[in-house]
């Protein structure tokens, strides 16, 4: 496997596992929006804006990998060990 830059961060093993964890998390939310979109007993006059924006994030990623996306930027930390995606992610 070549590497164009070490120096860069794209080129580091921890910055690929950051990005690999936040593309996880992506999957695990679209997919629980669309478990809850396809729910039986909606009615069409009940379907609201509101819906799922935070969820626990994936577990085969350290928790530490979730702060350190949450000092970048990327996730927001809601309480309880639940996380939501920052506006613009």
């Amino acid at each position: 496997m070549t590497e164009s830059d070490p120096g860069s961060p794209e080129a580091t093993p921890h910055a690929d596992l950051l990005k690999q964890a936040l593309k996880a998390f992506k999957k695990r939310l679209k997919l629980t929006r669309l478990d809850n979109d396809s729910k039986l007993g909606y009615g069409p006059m009940s379907r609201g804006t509101g819906g799922i924006v935070g969820i626990t994030p994936p577990n085969q990623f350290p928790q530490s990998i979730w702060e350190e996306l949450v000092q970048a930027g990327k996730l927001r930390y809601v309480g309880q060990g639940v996380y939501e995606l920052t506006p613009g992610t």
